[in-house]
């Protein structure tokens, strides 16, 4: 009983260590994450193998995980540009990326944890003013939004695949311009399409009476071949088919009273 004292004393103190070991080795990685681990006596980052994926893991106490998002984020970015007259533009874009897992370790050596903010918004608002320097305020008020959104991400993309960041879309939500420059725009916008309308109403107003003239032309034409094929011999045969048909009449009495021009007889009656 007197050495129970002396043995229970290290086997406390070699238990609490091995607690403080385990706590200090225990690494867990959630969803969506991968660690990125550094010895501290085995040359420091480790870039020649992959990344810690989810889970637990135990790495000596001496070395450290440092733990990175690889699932797709998004970042956003305010930003004063200039158009290619130097008017000042405000433009609202965002980005969808995500750090390349395989590369994450040379992501960590050579970027950092804020490679966002060093390397993915700067490059961002390089491409933003370089490519909206190229169109004036009315092409970036109207026509021309998907074209800068797909210049500024594949200028974007070109320079972040070096740096170990994938690059997935680049949204540009919302492009401001000076209030009177908008209004001018605005103003030039429905001139044009009342212009247009005006044309439009021109063109059919064209069109109907063009329509009218061929049928006006149609019924002269028709008129003229009639005429000249009723001759006297046609007439006198049709006011003959015509008395008889009055003549047949139950509710017609028919007087003759005489013979009209080319030999026709005049009709007089009553019902």
């Amino acid at each position: 009983m007197d050495k129970l004292p002396k043995i229970a004393l290290p086997a406390i103190f070699i238990f609490i260590l091995l607690v403080i070991l385990i706590s200090k080795s225990a690494v867990t990685i959630g969803s969506g994450e991968a660690g990125v681990l550094y010895r501290t006596f085995g040359g420091g980052v480790v870039t020649d193998e992959p990344p810690l994926g989810e889970g637990f893991h135990i790495v000596a106490p001496w070395n450290k995980v440092y733990i990175y998002e690889v699932r797709q984020q998004e970042v956003f970015e305010k930003m004063n540009v200039l158009s290619s007259n130097g008017l000042d533009i405000k433009l609202d874009a965002s980005a969808w990326f995500q750090p390349k897992y395989a590369e994450l370790g040379k992501l960590h050596q050579e970027k950092g944890e804020d490679y966002v903010q060093r390397v993915l918004l700067p490059t961002i608002r390089s491409a933003a003013r370089s490519v909206v320097g190229r169109y004036t305020p009315e092409q970036l008020y109207s026509s021309k939004r998907d074209a800068i959104q797909a210049e500024i991400f594949e200028e974007t993309k070109k320079i972040v695949d070096d740096e170990y960041i994938q690059l997935n879309e680049i949204l540009v939500r919302d492009v401001t311009l000076p209030p009177t420059i908008k209004d001018a725009i605005e103003r030039k916008l429905k001139q044009e399409q009342e212009s247009l309308e005006y044309e439009f109403r021109l063109i059919t107003a064209e069109k109907e009476a063009e329509r009218q003239r061929i049928q006006a032309q149609g019924k002269a034409d028709a008129n003229k071949i009639l005429s000249a094929s009723l001759t006297d011999k046609i007439l006198q045969d049709k006011g003959i088919d015509a008395t008889l048909k009055m003549s047949e009449s139950p509710n017609s009495k028919v007087i003759v009273i005489g013979g009209g021009d080319a030999g026709l007889p005049l009709i007089l009656g009553n019902n």
